[in-house]
């Protein structure tokens, strides 16, 4: 066996290791996120660093970025080689700024919260959350939005 091909991981390896299924795995390639090494005895590998990629994948997800945002910050570097701690830190900053911007539209909606839990009508005139100017009053009584809401 050559270094070569023990750095190379069959499609189930990686699927067991990063928790994605090979489905997963090859739209991601598709869409140009990864990038496979070939075949061994008809499966599909990929080399090692790949997982390093994945794990980069998944921490953009969790912070809400598209799969085109993340195509997009992964553009700029090679596939050939898992991203450095210098290339999350460049590429994390913006998102530690849309990470705050959620925290604190989060923690508004908290305190807002605790003007309409008694009442739970979601009609009232102070209703910040989800009925600013008693917008729903003209379609007609009781939590109507709230409704919408947990039916998508």
């Amino acid at each position: 066996m050559t270094p070569d091909t023990m750095d190379r991981l069959h499609i189930s390896q990686v699927s067991l290791r990063s928790g994605l299924t090979a489905a997963t795995l090859r739209f991601y390639e598709e869409k140009g996120l990864i990038q496979s090494a070939g075949r061994t005895g008809g499966k599909r590998v990929y080399h090692r660093h790949v997982l390093r990629r994945l794990a980069f994948i998944a921490a953009a997800q969790r912070v809400g970025l598209s799969l085109a945002e993340i195509r997009a910050a992964l553009d700029p570097m090679p596939a050939d080689h898992a991203p450095t701690p210098g290339d999350w830190n460049r590429l994390s900053e913006p998102w530690k700024q849309r990470v705050d911007a959620a925290i604190t539209s989060l923690q508004a909606l908290r305190r807002s919260l605790d003007d309409c839990i008694g009442c739970g009508c979601l009609s009232m005139r102070t209703c910040s959350v989800l009925n600013p100017d008693d917008e729903a009053a003209a379609e007609g009584s009781g939590p109507r939005w709230l409704r919408q809401t947990r039916m998508q």
